[in-house]
């Protein structure tokens, strides 16, 4: 199989962001955006990737998809939500760190990711530098939003971290960002992204 091949196999068997699988219909507007900065948070721990986005999606149905219903929320809400997805272990931890994270919004930019943006000037090293002043969030956080929000913010693309060049790598795929941009549009690459890790933890493409 070519390299071509390779990509679209995965992009068939793979293809789901993982804000896809947390229930999030990824805009470029605050309440979507600051659901999958809390995905990236969820994300951070060593917990399973179906776990955090189950974790994501039990705060979104408690209402928590903006800073300033995290804020508001009692902290042993939180907590109990992150106990209905087995969110264990990390729970309280986490609700600390979500609600502290959402003051700081609030308070730096006003509960909209879009300013953190407009700050980075279309640099991805000064995005992610701020995506990692919100608590819970650090390199890994941040590669995942970024490499997430490549879907909405173009200035990102293409961002592959380092999770899915080395899983690139391991199926013969180049293993450098603009190596694999090569092999899909620029609207799939947050897919395509996604693929590759999610390949890396299943059986490679066409696995299912």
């Amino acid at each position: 199989m070519g390299t071509a091949e390779v990509a679209a196999a995965l992009l068939r068997d793979h293809g789901r962001t993982y804000a896809d699988e947390a229930g999030i219909r990824l805009r470029d507007t605050p309440s979507p955006l600051y659901r999958l900065l809390v995905l990236a948070v969820l994300c951070s721990t060593r917990i399973r990737a179906d776990i955090a986005t189950a974790a994501a999606r039990e705060l979104s149905a408690a209402g928590l998809r903006t800073p300033r219903a995290m804020a508001d929320s009692a902290w042993q809400d939180r907590v109990d939500a992150l106990g209905r997805a087995h969110y264990v272990r990390y729970d309280e931890s986490t609700a600390t760190a979500l609600g502290e994270g959402a003051r700081l919004l609030l308070d730096r930019w006003r509960g909209d990711l879009r300013r953190l943006r407009e700050e980075a000037g279309g640099d991805t090293g000064s995005l992610r530098a701020r995506l990692m002043e919100v608590p819970r969030v650090g390199p890994v956080g941040a590669d995942i939003f970024c490499r997430e929000a490549q879907a909405v913010w173009p200035e990102l693309r293409p961002f592959f971290d380092e999770r899915s060049r080395a899983a690139a790598g391991k199926l013969g795929l180049p293993r450098s960002a603009q190596g694999l941009a090569s092999l899909v549009a620029p609207e799939e690459l947050a897919r395509f992204a996604a693929a590759l890790v999610r390949a890396s933890l299943s059986k490679g493409p066409g696995s299912g």
